[in-house]
Parts: structure tokens; sequence; C-alpha cells
């Protein structure tokens, strides 16, 4: 995770968010994710970190 700082983090959902608990597809919207193979791409932040963390069994993140 040595990024360079403010280098945005492209993360793409490849697991359809339907049988998770409901706090987890909360996340998925906040990250902007809506259909399965979105990708987005997020600000590279603790925050962001934390939720692609949460969610590392539907978001998968390229760099």
């Amino acid at each position: 995770m040595a990024n360079e700082p403010n280098k945005p983090v492209r993360g793409r959902l490849v697991r359809a968010p339907r049988g998770p608990q409901p706090r987890h597809r909360l996340s998925v919207r906040a990250l902007g994710l809506n259909k399965l193979n979105d990708v987005r791409e997020l600000k590279d932040s603790p925050q962001v970190r934390g939720l692609i963390n949460q969610l590392h069994y539907l978001v998968r993140v390229e760099e």
C-alpha cells in the first residue's frame, strides 16, 4: 500500500451485494459502486481503505 500521495485508487465491484449484511450494502453504495463490474476512481484515504478492507470479498483494488 505504498502509494504516491494523492494518487487515486481504482475499486471494482466483483461480486453482487445481494447476500451480505445491510451495512455492507450501504458501504458499497458509499464507494459509488452500483452494478457488478463497476469501476470507480477513489481518493486514497484511510476512510476509503477501511471501506475496501471491510468489503474485501466484494471489491477488488486495481492500482
